[in-house]
């Protein structure tokens, strides 16, 4: 029963992480930022998976490595659109 509300728990704190993502389209770094909620929201969805089913947990250390690798490389844009245009305003990077 206690599995049970931590899902439902994390469900409803992907699908806030959803809904940030969708209404905060101004900036990239909040846009960075509820990616990063809503990839920590399934890691934790995956590791009471894998923990409730007894399996292994490499996949669990390959979606942290590929979750890691999109974190760097947005960073990366990030610093790319403020070294260029001074902001991080999402409708300037569209211009281009």
């Amino acid at each position: 029963m206690k599995m049970l509300h931590l899902m439902n728990f994390i469900m409803l704190n992907y699908l806030i992480g959803n809904f940030m993502y969708s209404l905060n389209r101004k900036h990239l770094l909040i846009i960075l930022l509820s990616l990063e909620f809503i990839m920590l929201n399934l890691f934790f969805m995956i590791y009471l998976y894998t923990v409730s089913l007894g399996n292994s947990m490499y996949f669990m250390v390959m979606f942290m490595v590929l979750s890691v690798c999109e974190g760097v490389l947005g960073i990366s844009i990030l610093m790319y659109m403020i070294r260029i245009f001074g902001n991080d305003y999402v409708r300037i990077f569209s211009i281009l």
